[in-house]
C-alpha cells in the first residue's frame, strides 16, 4: 500500500513483521510505552512549567485509588509530601497509596489524612519514630502499611509489584522542560538517588522546584525525558532537617568502648587492608566506629576502595585525606555532604538499586567488606528489629539495614546491652529485620558475641584480647541488670507487612492494643 507520503509500503514485511505505517510527524506521539507502563509523550513546543500543583495534579491523570510516591532526601525538612497531599486533599482524592521513600516526623499532618481515607496504604522503606508511625500502630491506616528496605523498593518498582501511577519529585534544582539536580539549589540536599526508580518507572512525574533555573539546567542528575511537569513552588523544604540529629559522633566512654572493639574485631579479622570498604550508619556509636577505623587506615597507610551509603562528614573527611577512592553517595546527612557532592567528582551518586537491589546484576553491598549497624532488639538467633520498640510501636523501617547485612564479608552490631534500662538481647525479637543469618557478632560493653556460623572468625579473632561472650549469657546478664519487661499486647489485625530485600514476607507488625 501507499503511505500518506505515496511510498509503496507492504503491511508485513518478512524478517520485519507487521508494519506501523506512517501517518504523520506528531500523529503518534500521544501514546508510548514507558518502562512498561503507559504514559504520555511531550509535543514539540509542549509547555511543562505548569503554574499550580493542582494544574499539574490534573494534568497528571490521577484518580482515587491510584499510587503517588516521593522520595525523603530533604528528611525532616521536606515540606513537598505535607504540600501534595494537603492539595490532593483538598481536590477530593481518596482511598489513595503513598509510596514513599521516608517519612519522618515533619509529616505528622499525613495522619489526619489516614483518618479521613484520602491515604488509605503506605508503602515507605524509613521510618523516624513520630505520629505517622504511632497512628499505623494504632491502627488508623486502612490497608496493612508495606515496610521494605532500601534495595527492595527499586526492586518492587522496577518488577512492577509497586506500580506508581504519578510521581513527586522535590527537585532542588530544574529548569522549566524538567532537567532536575539535588547539589544545587537553596534547598540542596545532595543527589536525589531515592527518586530515580520512581522518574524511570511511573507513569507520570511531576517535579517540584524551589529553584527554577535558566534551560539548560547544570548538571543533570534527572533529565527532562523522564519529566512531565514542572511547579515552581516557594519552599520544598529545610536543609536544616536533613541532619535530624543524628550525625554526631558518640562522645560518652562507654559507647566509645563499644567502637574500639567493634573495629579491633574488623582489623583482627583481617578485613582493615589496602582496598577495603565500609560503611557505618548514622548513629554516634556507629560514627566512632569509622573513626576508630580512620585511626588505624593513618597508621598503616592504608587506602579503602570506598564507603558507601547514607554519607557524612566523617567519610568526606576520610575521601579529601586520601583513605578513600571514592565514596558511593544515596543519600546525604548532613550539610558537609552535601557539599563534597556538588564539588568532588569522586563522590558519586547511585542508584537505589544499584545500592541494594539483590535483582541486579551486582549490586555495592556485594562489595562491601564491613558494615557497622544498629539495633533497637536482637535475639539469642542474632535475628535484628530495628522496626518495632519494646512497646510494640512502629519507630523505623528496614533502610539499608538487611541489604548491607545480606551484602558485606562482616557485619557488625554495635549497641549497649541496655537501653532505655531494657536488656537489647532478647530470646526473640519483637520484630525480625533481617534474619540472624547475615549477621556476624555483636559488639556491646559486656562483651563480644559471634554467630556460631561464623566459626572462622571466632578463629582469627584468638588471641585479639576482646573480651569474648556467649549471646546468651549476655542476655542473662542484661536481664540481671534491668529485669525481664512484660511482652507488649497486640491484636490480631495486621497492620505492617515486613518484607525482606527480595519480596518475601519475613514478618508482620500487629496492631497495639
Amino acid at each position: 500500500m501507499k503511505n500518506i507520503l505515496g511510498r509503496e509500503v507492504p503491511d508485513f514485511i518478512e524478517g520485519y513483521g507487521k508494519v506501523r505505517h506512517f501517518t504523520g510527524a506528531f500523529a503518534n506521539l500521544g501514546e508510548r510505552r514507558k518502562a512498561g507502563a503507559l504514559a504520555r509523550s511531550a509535543a514539540p513546543g509542549q509547555r511543562k512549567l505548569l503554574p499550580s500543583l493542582r494544574e499539574a495534579i490534573e494534568s497528571s491523570g490521577l484518580k482515587d485509588g491510584m499510587t503517588v510516591s516521593f522520595h525523603h532526601h530533604m528528611r525532616n525538612g521536606d515540606h513537598v509530601v505535607n504540600m501534595v497531599t494537603d492539595t490532593l486533599a483538598e481536590m477530593g482524592f481518596r482511598g489513595l497509596h503513598l509510596a514513599a521513600s521516608g517519612i519522618f516526623a515533619c509529616h505528622a499532618p499525613l495522619v489526619g489524612h489516614l483518618e479521613s481515607g484520602v491515604i488509605e496504604q503506605i508503602s515507605v522503606n524509613t521510618f523516624n519514630p513520630g505520629p505517622v508511625a504511632a497512628a499505623i500502630s494504632r491502627g488508623k491506616l486502612q490497608k496493612p502499611a508495606i515496610l521494605r528496605s532500601h534495595g527492595g523498593r527499586p526492586r518492587a518498582i522496577e518488577s512492577g509489584e509497586l506500580h506508581v501511577d504519578v510521581a513527586f519529585i522535590a527537585a532542588p534544582s530544574c529548569d522549566e522542560w524538567g532537567n532536575i539536580n539535588g547539589t544545587h539549589g537553596k534547598s540542596a540536599c545532595g543527589y536525589l538517588s531515592y527518586a530515580y526508580a520512581d522518574a524511570l518507572y511511573a507513569d507520570r512525574v511531576i517535579a517540584v522546584t524551589d529553584s527554577l533555573v535558566p534551560y539548560p539546567n547544570c548538571p543533570v542528575e534527572i533529565g527532562q525525558d523522564l519529566v512531565d511537569s514542572v511547579v515552581e513552588v516557594d519552599s520544598i523544604g529545610d536543609p536544616a532537617g536533613i541532619v535530624s540529629g543524628t550525625t554526631r559522633i558518640a562522645t560518652d566512654p562507654v559507647n566509645l568502648l563499644i567502637a574500639r572493639r567493634a573495629a579491633r574485631l574488623a582489623d583482627a579479622a583481617g578485613y582493615v587492608r589496602e582496598g577495603m570498604s565500609f560503611q557505618t550508619g548514622a548513629g554516634g556509636t556507629s560514627l566512632a566506629v569509622a573513626a576508630e577505623l580512620r585511626g588505624y587506615m593513618l597508621k598503616r597507610g592504608i587506602r579503602g576502595a570506598f564507603g558507601s551509603g547514607g554519607i557524612h562528614a566523617y567519610f568526606v573527611d576520610m575521601l579529601k585525606e586520601g583513605l578513600f577512592r571514592a565514596l558511593f553517595d544515596v543519600q546525604c546527612f548532613d550539610l558537609a555532604a552535601i557539599a563534597s557532592a556538588a564539588e568532588n567528582p569522586r563522590h558519586m551518586a547511585m542508584s537505589a538499586s544499584m545500592y541494594g537491589n539483590p535483582h541486579t546484576r551486582g549490586c555495592l553491598v556485594n562489595n562491601l567488606d564491613v558494615m557497622i549497624l544498629g539495633a533497637a532488639e536482637i535475639d539469642t538467633d542474632f535475628n535484628v528489629n530495628v522496626i518495632t520498640g519494646s512497646d510494640g510501636v512502629i519507630l523505623g523501617a528496614s533502610g539499608g539495614h538487611s541489604d548491607c547485612a545480606a551484602g558485606a564479608k562482616l557485619t557488625i552490631i554495635v549497641s549497649n546491652l541496655l537501653k532505655g534500662r531494657l536488656c537489647v538481647v532478647k530470646d526473640s525479637v519483637t520484630t525480625v529485620t533481617t534474619p540472624g543469618e547475615t549477621v556476624d557478632a555483636l559488639v556491646t560493653e559486656w562483651g563480644v558475641a559471634l554467630n556460631p556460623r561464623r566459626a572462622d572468625l571466632r578463629e582469627a579473632l584468638r588471641g585479639s584480647g576482646l573480651p569474648m561472650a556467649d549471646i546468651r549469657e549476655l542476655r542473662r546478664i542484661g536481664e540481671a541488670l534491668a529485669g525481664v519487661p512484660e511482652p507488649p499486647s497486640f491484636s490480631e489485625r495486621i497492620v505492617g507487612v515486613v518484607e525482606y530485600r527480595d519480596g518475601t514476607v519475613i514478618d508482620v507488625v500487629r496492631q497495639c492494643v
